[in-house]
């Protein structure tokens, strides 16, 4: 097989671009002592070809797709089990994952959302991940508290990662070229293990707060927490846009403790 189709259902738009393809695969910083790298939907393997010249570590593709599958088992015989075929988004990681590991590729961007909470499901085991998503959900992810990208996959990625924007590639650099600019971000897994409050509830406070994103807490919380037990605490009196990991860390506690 000569060439893979990009399929539209399947958000494939493939990097033709040799330097961005090195710039991303050479992001990942291997002194973090991972020994895997899985690289999700790697289409005709453009960041395949450089991950496989790395000897640091042992180089894993996933793709749902039969026809890149096809392709890349013609292409790369030596990889046997390590091309899995199959939906990332169902993967079950201690199948093939059993210490810490990265994540890499230019993601699929109609699912880039779901991506990323399954690399937050999987933060025990992914300490890195770096890749391509459309630049406006890169910006999301690494926006502070007071921007108006500022939102619930801030928090949830930055409560447990350290989050860089590292360089925007141009629709010119794919084949079909998307209708939208891309942004190359890197996440690394910060040193808490747990957050220092009930988790679910952190959830659930972040997700009612951005949920009214235009209210204050008082309003915006009320689901979660009647206003009548709600303390002065000042935070109350913010948007959920205006608060940082560590202030929605001390509101659920607080609410926890009512």
């Amino acid at each position: 097989m000569s060439t893979v189709r990009a399929k539209k259902h399947l958000g494939q738009h493939f990097l033709n671009d040799k330097n961005a393809a090195q710039r991303i695969v050479d992001a990942l910083d291997t002194s973090l002592g991972f020994q895997q790298v899985l690289e999700v939907g790697p289409g005709m393997g453009v960041l395949s070809d450089f991950l496989l010249q790395k000897t640091e570590y042992e180089t894993y593709l996933i793709d749902v797709d039969d026809e890149s599958i096809e392709f890349l088992a013609d292409k790369y015989p030596q990889l046997g089990d390590r091309l899995i075929h199959g939906d990332f988004l169902a993967l079950d990681f201690s199948k093939y994952f059993s210490d810490k590991m990265a994540v890499i590729g230019n993601f699929p961007y109609n699912i880039s959302s779901q991506i990323l909470f399954k690399i937050l499901d999987e933060r025990d085991r992914v300490v890195q991940m770096t890749g391509m998503f459309q630049k406006e959900v890169a910006e999301r992810c690494v926006a502070k508290p007071g921007a108006k990208e500022y939102g619930i996959l801030s928090v949830f990625l930055q409560a447990y990662y350290h989050v860089e924007y590292l360089f925007t590639v141009k629709a010119g650099a794919f084949n079909p070229p998307p209708k939208v600019l891309s942004g190359v971000m890197r996440m690394t897994r910060n040193t808490v293990k747990e957050l220092d409050c009930d988790e679910k509830l952190f959830w659930k406070v972040v997700k009612a707060g951005f949920n009214q994103r235009r209210k204050t807490l008082r309003n915006a919380l009320s689901a979660v927490l009647p206003k009548d037990k709600m303390t002065d605490n000042p935070l109350y009196e913010l948007r959920a846009e205006r608060l940082t990991v560590a202030d929605f860390v001390t509101l659920t506690n607080e609410i926890s403790h009512i």
